[in-house]
C-alpha cells in the first residue's frame, strides 16, 4: 500500500468520510496545503499523546483533573450526566449551565452490548451521591437509546435519595445533543423537569 492510500484510509476513520470524501481531502492537503496537512499531522500526534480523560468526569482533557473540574467557582449542587465530551462542549457553549458534569462516554444499547456497567452508571452514582450534590441533569440524547439511558439512571439515582431531572422536550426526538442549535439546547436546559 503506498503513502497515498495509507493517508486515504485514515481518513476513511472519520465519521461520515467514505471513500470519495478521503480521497478529496488526502488530494487537497497534498495539492493546495501541504503545511496545513504537516499541522494537522502534529496536531494528532500530540492530541493522541497527551489528551486523556479526566480522573473527576472523564472529559478529554490534557491534565489529570479539567478545567471545569477545577472551577471552584462553578455550582456544586448541579451535576450534569452527558453521552460524550462532545455534548457536554455543546451545552457549555449556551452559557447556560454552570455546574459540573460527568461524561458517560457512551450510551445503553443492549443489542450492542452496551449496559449500565460499560457506560459507568456506578462511578456516576458514587460521584452523585458526593456532599453538595443536590440535582443530577440527565442531558442524554433524545433517541431511543438515550432515552433507556436517562430511564435507567433515573431508577438508579431514585432509589438512592438522588433528585434527578431530564432536559426539557425542546431538542428534537432523535436528534444527537452535539448537533442541536445552541439556542434549543439552552431552552431545553432551563426548561428541564
Amino acid at each position: 500500500m503506498t503513502a497515498l492510500e495509507h493517508l486515504i484510509e485514515a481518513l476513511r476513520r472519520l465519521p461520515g468520510v467514505g471513500q470519495k470524501s478521503a480521497q478529496r481531502m488526502a488530494y487537497h492537503l497534498l495539492q493546495h496545503d501541504r503545511d496545513g496537512a504537516r499541522r494537522l499531522a502534529v496536531a494528532l500526534q500530540a492530541a493522541a499523546e497527551n489528551i486523556g480523560h479526566c480522573q473527576r468526569c472523564h472529559t478529554f482533557s490534557d491534565r489529570p483533573i479539567c478545567a471545569i473540574c477545577d472551577d471552584a467557582g462553578r455550582d456544586p449542587k448541579l451535576l450534569c450526566v452527558v453521552e460524550t465530551p462532545a455534548d457536554q462542549s455543546a451545552l457549555e457553549r449556551t452559557n447556560s449551565y454552570r455546574g459540573y458534569y460527568f461524561v458517560l462516554l457512551g450510551r445503553i444499547s443492549p443489542l450492542d452490548g452496551v449496559g449500565a456497567r460499560e457506560i459507568g452508571a456506578a462511578e456516576l452514582l458514587l460521584r452523585a451521591a458526593e456532599s453538595g450534590v443536590e440535582e443530577v441533569i440527565l442531558a442524554c440524547s433524545f433517541t431511543a437509546e438515550g432515552e433507556a439511558t436517562a430511564h435507567i439512571l433515573a431508577e438508579a439515582l431514585r432509589s438512592r435519595g438522588i433528585k434527578s431531572t431530564r432536559l426539557a422536550r425542546g431538542v428534537p426526538v432523535g436528534s444527537e445533543l452535539e448537533y442541536v442549535d445552541l439556542g434549543t439546547i439552552a431552552h431545553a436546559l432551563v426548561d428541564r423537569r
